[in-house]
């Protein structure tokens, strides 16, 4: 089990992920390292194991390295802390979180053949409600089985060829977007009929976990679940036909579709 963890980056991600790791029976401490040290020592107090440091100590000290910072930055971090991999004897994993960046070309960015986990998780990980894909490459069994481990607490962890650890990002990583825009929605609605925002706030998030805790427990196709509640004649197809001319699901499609397209432009 891994005990000395680097974060390079505390933005929402790499806090999310700290924070689920801290949740868990994780024993060992955190080396935290970012542009802002205020946002780093943020977080150190809220994880109660940890040292803001500096990026280079991150990447002398720590067996597991996360590399929470956004693709555009992630060359100029690598070459940062290039010669500090170099110089290390014993074995470390670096943990890369960029959209479109794969396993492969962060060892060529980090100047090595290290081994390299590859996650995609998304915020809702910070409450032990996420989803969290991941690959490895040069990873052992033993090291992935352990990433998994740590990550448990932050909710579905699950591995996934890195071939298709983009798409699933689309769904999962930027999903969360996609839900609270609805959510506002559905409050909105409810505004517009009389609700207090307080209120219909309260009611759509609640319905909006009730309905996906039912997709997961009963295992029954979305539809299905969609159908039992639509009466003849009733209220809610009514509902669910303005939904449809309004082009709701196609909606939705797109900004999968969409995301995963400028996923696909950021490799280039």
């Amino acid at each position: 089990m891994f005990t000395r963890i680097g974060m390079i980056g505390t933005g929402n991600m790499g806090s999310a992920v700290a924070l689920a790791i801290n949740a868990g029976e994780f024993e060992g401490s955190f080396q935290l390292a970012n542009r802002s040290k205020e946002k780093a020592a943020a977080l150190a107090d809220r994880l109660k194991c940890a040292e803001v440091v500096d990026n280079i100590r991150v990447a002398c000290r720590c067996e597991l390295i996360f590399l929470a910072v956004k693709p555009q930055m992630m060359a100029d971090v690598l070459r940062e802390i290039a010669p500090a991999l170099r110089e290390r004897t014993d074995r470390f994993v670096l943990v890369t979180m960029a959209a479109g960046l794969t396993c492969e070309s962060i060892q060529q960015m980090a100047g090595g053949s290290y081994p390299v986990i590859r996650m995609m998780p998304n915020t809702p990980a910070m409450i032990g409600r996420g989803v969290t894909q991941y690959c490895g490459f040069g990873a052992t069994e033993e090291e992935l089985a352990s990433f998994a481990k740590l990550l448990a607490p932050s909710g579905l962890v699950d591995p996934i060829p890195e071939k298709l650890i983009d798409a699933a990002a689309a769904v999962s990583g930027c999903g969360p977007a996609f839900v609270y825009q609805f959510i506002e929605a559905l409050t909105d609605g409810g505004v517009a009929c009389g609700l207090p925002r307080a209120t219909a706030q309260k009611y759509a998030a609640q319905t909006v976990a009730g309905a996906a805790e039912m997709v997961l427990t009963t295992g029954k196709h979305p539809g299905e679940l969609k159908d039992a509640v639509c009466s003849p004649g009733g209220t809610t197809i009514q509902g669910v036909r303005a939904l449809e001319e309004s082009g709701f699901r196609a909606a939705a499609m797109n900004a999968v579709i969409a995301a995963f397209e400028k996923t696909e432009e950021l490799k280039k």
